[in-house]
């Protein structure tokens, strides 16, 4: 087992342990861990659920929800600031 898998298992375990501390069955934190997709999403969901102690599933749906856009939103743009990079590359160089 690599580390990356160790950290993906550690933090989806604490990211469930956060959920049904809170009184939430372990598949919301299945479910969440499975759309949040990162160590470092799951990592910061549970910050979140630490911190807050929202009481329904909808906050805690609703905060999995933002956290995936965000990322989403980081996805989008380094895919633009690369392919502008790329785009000014051309202009500079033209085709080759």
């Amino acid at each position: 087992m690599t580390d990356r898998q160790k950290e993906w298992i550690v933090a989806k375990e604490r990211l469930i342990s956060n959920i049904t501390a809170l009184g939430f069955p372990a598949d919301l934190g299945e479910q969440c861990a499975k759309q949040l997709g990162s160590p470092k999403a799951m990592n910061r969901m549970s910050a979140y659920l630490s911190y807050e102690k929202p009481k329904s599933v909808e906050l805690v749906v609703d905060e999995m929800l933002a956290i995936c856009s965000e990322i989403e939103a980081w996805r989008e743009k380094k895919a633009a600031e690369e392919a502008n990079a790329k785009y000014n590359e051309i202009l500079y160089f033209g085709l080759s």
